[in-house]
């Protein structure tokens, strides 16, 4: 579609009236405009990007308008590919905050992404610092964001056109429609999230690197989030009745040619709030994981307690199947799971693996570990302790024989001694303690932190062995000696601040993100400050 001349269109702009201007050059119509000013009040997109979005004016026409509008040339970020050393040659500090985008670069020039190419101050302050002079050409809101959403997820690979396009254009539709759940899905696929969150009162969000980021849609409302909890439980059993029922709700669903997910809902303030988490069909190597290879030595134990501890979002379920698909590589024995749900759908390979997921093959976990020495299991996997029945059940099976392997919530290695020794009542703390000392293995505690260059997260781990020594400290119940008197690293016990501060010396991670995660700081910063000695 054709537009008028540059002269008229500056001459006729004012700013802030972007859609008047669209409107008056017959570019959009009153009623489109008015559609999209509804949207705009639900969502903070400009207004421009939303009549992208929304189909009311095409991307072309859009570009040369703006380019005419600012008088400078337009870049169409859906067309081109842009390579990781163009984009490190100005700082992603800087790329965020600007909204700009190094596009190539000859000779002395630099060709500069802008949302306000007309931003003098900024074009002089980078020509200043960079030494190059700075051509800027326009790029609409809608693809720089679309391009920075990529650039917090993965900077190594550059940026790629038909990247932006899928990330920008995917909620294309009626102006007051929500993404479908099949949209929003393929959408936390593509953009390499851990998890996507939908709540009411808020657009459609994902979690990268543990940070929320909200997609440029419309806030959700009670009943769009009651729909997609519908629409993901239309193939499970009575699903919709148990979560009327229990109020919460803990399943794993595949999509075909979109992957599988692992879906809690639960209900907050009378709505319904529901948490998408992606699964991966293939594990991640030890490698991939950052795993140690000591790990391995623990997997091919014959019988023993190995516990794997963290907040949630932390890795712990996918280092327990990592474990697990040691044993079922290298060993010739039964596995049995139970699962809430059933996360990795594993292979048997040397190994039976049997994997039962609770609510459809087992009542509960209690139930399903009474049941499980009527199975013969070398291998009981437990995918949290939860009750003081589960641990009495979990540490009777670990002294009988098999290697029990299990997560749970704690804040460190050695808090979950001290917390199941005190779910029980007193007249039993004796002997929970000595059946913990009997047969722990390994208490493992991890985080994931978020790399120096913020392109990944990095699994850091504490790890808390047994031996004679501390079996007699957990007999006794001086489990604060531990920390007291090992915490500075020790065969049996490597703390997570001295696992921090290894990251740190590395150059891995930032001090100040070390120190945010660290259990004990003024450890952590003296062990940190060898770094400079």
């Amino acid at each position: 579609m054709p537009v008028e001349s540059k002269s008229s269109i500056t001459s006729s702009s004012h700013p802030g009236r972007l859609g008047e201007e669209l409107v008056s050059f017959k570019l959009i119509t009153k009623e489109q405009l008015e559609k999209a000013l509804v949207r705009r009040s639900q969502v903070e997109m400009p207004i421009g990007s939303l009549l992208i979005k929304m189909g009311f004016v095409s991307t072309e026409d859009m570009l040369d308008f703006l380019s005419k509008k600012f008088s400078v040339p337009y870049i169409n970020l859906f067309n081109i590919n842009i390579p990781h050393e163009i984009i490190k040659l100005i700082p992603l500090s800087q790329i965020r905050q600007y909204k700009i985008l190094p596009i190539s670069k000859e000779n002395n020039k630099l060709t500069l992404g802008m949302v306000s190419p007309q931003d003098f101050v900024v074009i002089s302050d980078l020509e200043f610092t960079m030494g190059v002079k700075i051509k800027p050409v326009v790029v609409p809101f809608l693809m720089m964001e679309a391009a920075l959403n990529l650039l917090s997820i993965n900077s190594v690979n550059g940026v790629k056109g038909e990247t932006i396009k899928s990330i920008a254009l995917e909620d294309k539709g009626e102006a007051n429609a929500s993404p479908k759940i099949e949209s929003l899905l393929s959408y936390l696929v593509k953009t390499g999230a851990t998890d996507m969150l939908l709540t009411v009162g808020v657009p459609p969000s994902i979690k990268v690197s543990n940070q929320v980021k909200r997609m440029a849609a419309a806030s959700l409302t009670p009943a769009d989030c009651e729909l997609y909890a519908k629409e993901l439980l239309i193939n499970n059993d009575n699903g919709w009745e148990k979560f009327q029922q229990t109020n919460d709700l803990d399943i794993a669903a595949t999509y075909p040619n979109v992957g599988r997910f692992r879906i809690n809902l639960y209900r907050q303030r009378n709505s319904i709030s529901i948490n998408i988490r992606r699964l991966y069909d293939r594990l991640p190597t030890m490698s991939e994981l950052n795993l140690p290879e000591w790990i391995r030595d623990y997997a091919m134990k014959p019988q023993g307690l190995i516990i794997i501890s963290g907040p949630a979002g932390h890795g712990k379920s996918t280092t327990l199947c990592a474990m697990i698909d040691i044993i079922n590589t290298n060993r010739q024995c039964n596995i049995v799971t139970l699962e809430d749900p059933v996360e990795y759908l594993h292979k048997h390979k040397k190994s039976n693996i049997n994997q039962r997921e609770i609510g459809r093959d087992t009542e509960s976990f209690a139930k399903g570990l009474r049941a499980v020495f009527r199975q013969s299991p070398d291998v009981v996997v437990i995918g949290e302790l939860r009750d003081k029945e589960s641990f009495e059940i979990a540490l009777k099976a670990a002294g009988t024989g098999s290697l029990v392997l299990c997560t749970m919530n704690a804040a460190n290695s050695t808090a979950v001694i001290r917390i199941i020794v005190n779910m029980f009542e007193e007249s039993k703390q004796n002997l929970i303690s000595m059946l913990l000392a009997d047969t722990l293995l390994l208490s493992l505690a991890q985080r994931l932190i978020l790399s120096k260059d913020k392109t990944k997260q990095i699994l850091v781990l504490e790890r808390f062995s047994n031996s004679n020594r501390v079996g007699n400290l957990i007999r006794e119940g001086k489990l604060h000696q531990i920390r007291s008197q090992m915490e500075t690293g020790c065969e049996e016990f490597m703390s997570l601040d001295l696992s921090l501060a290894e990251l740190y010396k590395e150059g891995q991670i930032d001090f100040e993100e070390g120190l945010t995660y660290s259990h004990n700081k003024q450890l952590y910063q003296d062990l940190s400050a060898l770094k400079t000695k």
